[in-house]
């Protein structure tokens, strides 16, 4: 991978809603990751129109459409290893010994990012329906050789997206 720049896009529980503000907060992306509750397959035809999309289904992802998404995913970006999961309270296995550099998880619509050792925990919030007074949110990672670095983006709502949002 050398030092090249990799952008990898997270977003998670949109619920069937896509916001113009989470596409533009992830349209560098070179890969994305839904991670879980993506409640529409056009949620995932929107993100496939900015980059190769990496999505896992949990309880609200039904249907034929949702069928062939893994419950939870390992994706190599470089040397890196990430492991995707919906609800970081399910996690099963030691991360150090799995050799991953971040896990990145959903559920909570909490956006958190927490070093723990050497691994990088990241959830992107929620980029869907607001849940009480929690911000909308996506999250970034930028992975070079030997560096993982994380940041959440609020993402600042046209006044109809507030209102509403679209939902597909």
């Amino acid at each position: 991978m050398s030092d090249l720049l990799h952008l990898v896009g997270l977003i998670s529980d949109t619920h069937g809603l896509i916001r113009p503000e989470a596409l533009d907060a992830l349209r560098k992306s070179h890969l994305i990751v839904h991670c879980g509750d993506i409640g529409d397959p056009a949620v995932l035809v929107a993100l496939r129109k900015l980059a190769p999309v990496r999505a896992i289904r949990v309880n609200n992802d039904t249907g034929a459409w949702a069928s062939s998404l893994p419950t939870c995913d390992v994706v190599e970006v470089g040397t890196h290893v990430i492991y995707v999961l919906h609800n970081l309270s399910e996690l099963d296995l030691d991360p150090v010994a799995a050799g991953f550099t971040a896990v990145v998880s959903g559920h909570s619509h909490k956006p958190v990012i927490e070093k723990r050792g050497k691994i990088l925990f990241v959830n992107p919030g929620s980029a869907g329906p607001r849940r009480f007074t929690l911000p909308v949110t996506v999250a970034r990672l930028a992975l070079r050789s030997g560096r993982c670095e994380a940041n959440i983006v609020q993402l600042a709502l046209s006044r109809q997206s507030r209102k509403r949002g679209l939902f597909t």
